[in-house]
């Protein structure tokens, strides 16, 4: 979460009175993240969450973001719901971005998860799994091949800036890639793994705790279709590194053996995952390789340093096995 774009009180007032929350009493940016504008309300019925989509989110996909939150929460799973306006609709417009109104929920992230909390993400990303099979909502994964080819070209030669070499490494990397990545899912036929709906983004930052408890899952705003081992991958990058960029294996089975408390692995899933690890490690290396060549004048933000993916991506090369990651077949 972060603030790129700012509202003023006249159009928050205008905003509101499309609402029935409550009158406001205090209203603050928050400076976390790195996609969208978000503003926490206080009205005297309670706290809420003000959204901004920036323009790296698509508006015609905003309907699926919204909807697979009100379908997930309806479900059980702990997830903010979009609160409707007056007219029964929860996406509005202020300062020239369309925006939403989220409830709050309470708990807070770990920025140092332990193998407790990686059993319990993974219990959660298991029900979210499964409790999305019967969404209707479609949603290709604009951050697979096709967009990380974008991102390479978008970057160019000004990724060997970054780190000498970088440019050729990671031409190297998408060629490697994409001559072994399984086709995009067609939800009209059979899929070589399972699928469904992903969250492709549940990094620490993204869950809440309360306690040992998870809390709330957050920030679906790169939910899309596409393999569960992929989802499952980037969670193995988000969670199982140490500061030092060593891969914690105990935190890698304590996350996978939550992942199977719920829904049990395929055995061509387990095999699958040193192919997705690269994969989700080279994604977040581009997406926060071309936030950093392009950062925002006067963000409440800084990019996140983008070899930290380099450094996991470079580990995932080495792997041979699930093995690696505390998976045993």
């Amino acid at each position: 979460m972060a603030v790129y774009t700012e509202i003023d009180d006249e159009q928050l007032e205008a905003l509101l009175a499309q609402y029935d929350i409550g009158q406001l009493m205090s209203y603050k940016g928050i400076a976390e993240g790195v996609e969208n504008s978000n503003f926490m309300l206080v009205t005297d019925r309670g706290s809420y969450f003000l959204t901004l989509y920036e323009r790296r989110v698509d508006p015609a996909d905003l309907p699926f973001f919204l909807g697979l939150m009100q379908h997930l929460a309806a479900h059980g799973l702990p997830c903010p719901t979009p609160i409707q306006g007056r007219d029964g609709e929860a996406l509005r417009e202020v300062a020239g971005r369309p925006c939403a109104i989220i409830s709050f929920l309470n708990g807070v992230s770990q920025k140092r998860p332990s193998a407790k909390h990686c059993h319990g993400v993974g219990a959660a990303l298991a029900k979210l799994h499964m409790a999305g099979q019967d969404f209707k909502g479609r949603r290709p994964n604009a951050l697979s091949l096709p967009g990380w080819k974008s991102l390479i070209e978008a970057c160019g030669d000004r990724a060997s800036k970054v780190r000498a070499g970088l440019e050729n490494e990671i031409a190297r990397e998408w060629d490697s890639l994409s001559a072994a990545w399984p086709p995009a899912p067609d939800f009209g036929a059979a899929t070589p793994l399972p699928a469904g709906v992903i969250h492709a983004d549940l990094f620490p930052d993204n869950v809440l705790f309360l306690g040992d408890e998870v809390s709330g899952l957050i920030d679906f705003y790169f939910a899309c279709n596409d393999y569960f081992a992929y989802d499952i991958a980037v969670m193995l990058n988000a969670w199982c590194f140490e500061a030092d960029g060593a891969f914690n294996v105990t935190k890698g089975r304590a996350f996978v053996a939550g992942y199977e408390s719920v829904r049990k692995l395929t055995d061509g899933e387990v095999f699958s995952l040193p192919l997705f690890c690269r994969g989700a490690a080279l994604r977040f290396l581009l997406t926060r390789l071309y936030d950093w060549l392009n950062q925002v004048p006067g963000a409440l933000v800084r990019p996140k340093d983008p070899l930290e993916y380099w450094q996991k991506l470079n580990f995932h090369r080495q792997v041979l096995g699930p093995s690696a990651y505390g998976i045993e077949r």
